[in-house]
């Protein structure tokens, strides 16, 4: 796996600040970066309990019990950080959802993207907006996952 160094750096972050707790991962327009970054970290197995890739809004609504409706917003984040942390039974879980592009989504525009974590049984969302391609768009969301999950873990 190419994890990017500072992708790295951040899941070690939060490897180190778990203290024996688990953590999943929700994701929906990085598809598996988040996952990824997880799976390549050295001891993985023992806290990393997997992930969901809920690319089309109905995924999100059966599998992680999004409510109907828009899937780029913060309660919809929110709805999947705390979804999967349920479905995988983790303690800590981190979300990601937006509008990659080339085509705005629920009326956000490309380069839209919702992160949000949960922990202690309290899930926080924060919006971002990225420039570039899709695929610039989506390794800068999965950066920005990681940052927003280990700055929460340090808190």
């Amino acid at each position: 796996m190419n994890v990017p160094d500072r992708d790295a750096e951040l899941v070690a972050c939060v490897a180190g600040q778990l203290g024996g707790r688990t953590v999943a991962c929700a994701e929906s327009c990085t598809a598996g970066l988040v996952a990824q970054a997880f799976a390549a970290a050295p001891g993985s197995l023992d806290w990393f309990r997997g992930g969901v890739v809920a690319y089309q809004r109905g995924v999100k609504h059966r599998v992680l019990g999004v409510t109907p409706g828009p899937v780029v917003t913060g309660s919809a984040a929110e709805e999947m950080a705390r979804g999967v942390a349920e479905l995988l039974d983790a303690d800590v879980a981190v979300s990601t959802t937006g509008a990659a592009g080339p085509d705005p989504l629920d009326g956000a525009a490309p380069g839209t993207v919702v992160v949000a974590t949960y922990a202690d049984g309290v899930a926080r969302s924060r919006v971002f907006r990225f420039a570039g391609d899709p695929a610039a768009v989506c390794v800068q969301a999965s950066t920005a996952a990681l940052r927003e999950l280990a700055a929460r873990l340090t808190a």
